[in-house]
């Protein structure tokens, strides 16, 4: 008995948090983001191109900002995916340098 809650509960939460990440789809794109990249406050920062996130039902804007390099990585930018469901933001993010 033990054994089978413990597989509903790992189950439930796998569940859980595969409906976290999931994607979002819209006719268009939201209008490019418009801003000025600030100077470098540091040298060898790296930029991080603004992000979309989904709020309220749309996508909105998360303004960009400079991070340190991480060793043995590097960013990828996010970018908008189209199908035949409409768009979607796919997030960007640091990955192993090859």
């Amino acid at each position: 008995m033990k054994a089978i809650k413990s597989i509903m509960l790992i189950c439930t939460l796998a569940l859980m948090f595969a409906s976290c990440g999931g994607s979002y789809y819209v006719a268009e794109r939201p209008a490019p983001y418009v801003y000025t990249r600030p100077a470098p406050p540091f040298a060898g920062a790296i930029w991080i191109e603004p992000e979309y996130y989904w709020s309220g039902g749309r996508y909105v804007a998360r303004p960009g900002y400079w991070s340190r390099p991480r060793p043995n990585y590097s960013y990828h930018p996010g970018h908008w995916n189209h199908d035949s469901r409409g768009h979607t933001w796919v997030k960007g993010g640091w990955r192993p340098a090859r």
